[in-house]
């Protein structure tokens, strides 16, 4: 296992090897900062900090954050090349604002590669893999992209088909028998119910592993949520959860022991902060603040993705000595305060993806006249369903997280157009709407 080259050596060695080896590539990176970077170059005169005074993990504490608004206000700033040496230009979803534009050089696109090979490798693909790709590769989008690069890389085959259609799906599946599925888990629901409603044995099919990406399988304790279990139960593949973004170009993924997604200390840095901003102890929830290492066109410092999770710093049982990091919790500024309880989306999704006769659904944030949040989740119900469900629903809500939110019920085609705006690469299913 240790020998195969996308199962980095140094992730089975000690913690204070490890620290030392991206202590080393940190005082790499902000010498690059410093000599190539608009942006770094002007905060770091602004802040008076000496470039050559960031030796250790622990330094970082003297640098401001950079979080997207930097990014959106001083894109271009960011850029430490030459505009001839980009290769690839990606931009994010814009789910949260306005989208922002990452190009990527060559070497660039060689660290993306090697961040998906060895992330597959830690979900336990192998040279000779085949993995049908059900995400999509155009649009400006990076996931794709680096998907088909790290199966590239690794020797892995990869059936490129694109988002959606399960008859094409499952057609492809018949005909390559790929033994791996990467997509939104929600989506795998899809595929089911098609086969269950066409004759097809999908459970005697060739696939044994699924990859999840964009929405949660797992809760806090690294049991699978509602979603996870309602696919295990009616499917009995292996399921990986995996975390990303397109800012930190670098992906946690689980490796089969299913207990959060592992560090790759050569692509990232990573902090968690409290509210006062400083590090929380080990095992308590935070934002994730990413550095990255050997990005070559835009390279980040303590930038702030907003996601929220833990660490967790004990050895895997697969033999990894780095840290691995929770199932994502929500996002920081979607936190909602709701008849006195704390709630993120992803935990009112799980309800909804796990709720047999919900076809598709959005959710929306108010300020309520007293000046407190409101959650009102519009809902698209499958043909033939009695639409007298809200009890029921609120029912389920409460089960999970203790409160109901209001209900409102619409045709699942008008839902649909809500979920798939224009040039939306992802379904949009959160509106935040409160005053700020």
């Amino acid at each position: 296992m240790k020998t195969s080259p996308f199962i980095p050596e140094i992730e089975f060695q000690p913690k204070e090897v490890i620290k030392a080896f991206q202590e080393e590539k940190l005082r790499t990176q902000i010498a690059y900062l410093q000599a190539y970077s608009p942006f770094y170059q002007r905060l770091f005169s602004e802040h008076h900090i000496l470039a050559d005074k960031i030796k250790t993990i622990e330094d970082l504490r003297h640098i401001p954050f950079t979080d997207k608004r930097d990014l959106q206000l001083h894109n271009w700033d960011f850029l430490c090349v030459p505009r001839e040496q980009i290769i690839d230009f990606i931009t994010t979803s814009g789910t949260l604002g306005d989208p922002v534009t990452f190009a990527c050089t060559d070497h660039d696109l060689e660290r993306l590669a090697y961040n998906e090979a060895v992330s597959f490798s830690c979900a336990g693909l192998t040279q000779g893999s085949v993995l049908q790709l059900m995400t999509t590769l155009d649009k400006r989008f990076m996931a794709g992209l680096a998907y088909f690069l790290g199966l590239r890389k690794m020797g892995a085959g990869v059936i490129r088909v694109g988002n959606g259609i399960p008859e094409l799906q499952w057609d492809t599946i018949r005909r390559i028998r790929p033994d791996s599925i990467m997509c939104i888990p929600s989506f795998i629901l899809k595929l089911i119910e098609y086969a269950e409603a066409n004759g097809i044995n999908y459970r005697d099919s060739s696939i044994k592993r699924i990859i999840g990406i964009g929405e949660g399988l797992r809760e806090q304790n690294f049991e699978l949520n509602s979603l996870g279990k309602k696919i295990k139960e009616k499917w009995d593949v292996q399921l990986f959860a995996t975390y990303s973004s397109t800012e930190m170009s670098a992906t946690f993924s689980e490796c089969e022991q299913g207990c959060g997604g592992h560090h790759h200390p050569e692509l990232l840095i990573v902090e968690i902060i409290g509210e006062d901003d400083m590090p929380v102890p080990e095992g308590e929830v935070g934002e994730v603040v990413i550095t990255t290492l050997c990005v070559e066109g835009m390279p980040l410092l303590r930038f702030r993705t907003g996601d929220m999770a833990c660490i967790h710093p004990e050895p895997c049982a697969c033999g990894r000595q780095t840290f691995r990091i929770s199932p994502i919790v929500g996002r920081k500024n979607h936190m909602i305060k709701y008849k006195g309880t704390t709630l993120y989306p992803p935990a009112m999704a799980d309800v909804l993806n796990n709720t047999s006769y919900v076809e598709n659904y959005y959710i929306t944030l108010k300020t309520s006249e007293a000046g407190t949040d409101d959650v009102i989740i519009t809902i698209g119900l499958k043909e033939g369903t009695n639409a007298d469900v809200v009890k029921d629903l609120k029912d389920r809500f409460r089960a999970k997280i203790r409160v109901a939110p209001q209900i409102v019920i619409a045709p699942a085609e008008a839902v649909r157009k809500i979920n798939f705006p224009a040039m939306s690469r992802k379904p949009v299913t959160f509106f935040d709407e409160r005053n700020v």
